[in-house]
């Protein structure tokens, strides 16, 4: 087969890993891709939202098979492209990806179908969601950019004031643009956040195991909002209890939602759970492999990636035997100092050779160029360092290690990730 990955970060980096591995694939192309995916796949300089010429070119290199890795060409519907030249995909069509697309739409299909998650108030100007917050609302409270902020329109205020100056910043000022044209007001919940990614058909669904992701750029969980700092698999606060009752009231039930809704989702769904005291709560959904989750997750999976796509492209999935290995991996990136605001670039990056010498450790691309120097530094965050280990400290250990192994100008890191391990 030959296969194209769309997209350009540590998540497509750690896909085309996967893909790589497969029998049944004999060449991968990454548009755009990176120095890293450039050493899997023949990497196309074609941006991920050039519908058109992305299909151009799967039609000229005779692409057997699709995978959609980024959310902006999910939602903006790449897939239905694509499918209509007779192409095969592994992605949500437009009317799936709304899951992602639109947090108002998701959150009024959770309160439709009963499926748990944070009371809310969906609100299409500011002033009534001013109104709102000083008539009804208890704090703290969080505001959510309706539309796709890159992880970051996320507000969580604590009194009257931060609110409305939120509400100014998301609706007026659009600091996130057009994501923030409608907005959600939701309740704040307590608890322990888990990530766990599944694979669907439109019917049927088979959990991923299960991680957990640093969201802060500091250590401590301080500093601004990020893409994600580092992440571990799988999460211990992620108990056989709590899998049952996502099992019975969350997984399934979201599927069938969208399918009743005349939506029916293949792909990725991505869910983000809050483990409240009161039981887990859907905190958000992704169209998605989620990043750097992904970076945790598929290198623990003993499936052929590929055999388990075309499952969910061709609606058998409920045939597949989902299985992972019995350990523990941990991912911590490489950012350039100044990420998530301002930081410098072109950077060469040292070191990377070694991890192609040694068994369970990955050194993901999410921010590299090739240039003449070599590879460079092209973005925030640069890599994902993962290390597998017999169990999550183990992994942690062997992770920190390697990040040793990697040197470049400006490299910044946050030492703690899965430092909750310790707790659990």
């Amino acid at each position: 087969m030959k296969v194209l990955i769309v997209g350009s970060g540590g998540r497509e980096h750690a896909i085309a890993a996967s893909v790589a591995k497969s029998p049944k694939v004999d060449k991968i192309y990454c548009a755009p891709g990176n120095a890293g995916i450039g050493q899997l796949a023949e990497c196309v300089p074609i941006g991920a939202m050039e519908f058109d010429k992305l299909a151009a070119f799967a039609k000229e290199a005779e692409i057997d098979f699709t995978i959609v890795g980024m959310d902006d060409p999910l939602v903006g519907g790449l897939v239905d492209v694509l499918e209509a030249q007779g192409m095969r995909v592994f992605g949500p069509r437009k009317n799936a990806a709304i899951l992602e697309g639109s947090k108002a739409f998701s959150k009024d299909l959770m309160k439709k179908y009963n499926i748990p998650t944070a009371a809310y108030e969906n609100f299409d100007n500011a002033e009534d969601a001013i109104q709102y917050l000083e008539e009804k609302a208890s704090y703290p409270i969080v505001l959510k950019a309706d539309g796709l902020a890159l992880g970051k329109g996320v507000l969580i205020c604590n009194t009257l004031e931060e609110a409305k100056e939120g509400v100014k910043e998301i609706m007026l000022d659009k600091h996130f643009g057009s994501a923030g044209n409608r907005m959600v007001i939701e309740e704040f919940m307590t608890g322990r956040e888990v990530s766990v990614l599944s694979f669907v058909d439109g019917k049927h669904i088979r959990i991923m195991t299960s991680a957990q992701d640093h969201k802060r750029a500091k250590d401590g969980d301080q500093g601004l909002n990020t893409g994600g700092m580092g992440t571990f698999s799988p999460s211990p606060f992620y108990t056989e209890e709590v899998d049952a009752f996502c099992q019975k009231y969350i997984y399934q039930a979201t599927v069938d939602a969208m399918a009743a809704e005349g939506r029916p989702f293949k792909g990725v769904i991505f869910f983000g759970l809050m483990l409240t005291p009161n039981g887990p709560r859907v905190l958000e959904y992704n169209a998605r492999f989620g990043d750097p989750e992904t970076q945790v997750v598929l290198p623990r999976m003993k499936n052929d990636i590929i055999e388990v796509m075309e499952a969910c492209v061709d609606g058998n999935l409920d045939k597949i035997d989902l299985q992972f290995e019995d350990n523990a991996a941990v991912c911590v990136v490489l950012a350039s100092d100044g990420y998530p605001v301002a930081y410098e670039k072109g950077f060469v990056i040292k070191g990377m050779e070694r991890f192609e010498q040694e068994e369970g450790y990955y050194c993901f691309h999410a921010g590299t160029k090739l240039t003449e120097e070599g590879i460079v530094t092209n973005g925030g965050r640069v890599l994902g360092i993962t290390a597998k280990g017999a169990n999550l400290k183990e992994a942690r250990a062997n992770a920190y290690a390697a990040t040793e192994w990697v040197s470049f100008d400006n490299k910044y890191m946050r030492h703690d990730i899965g430092k909750a391990i310790d707790e659990a």
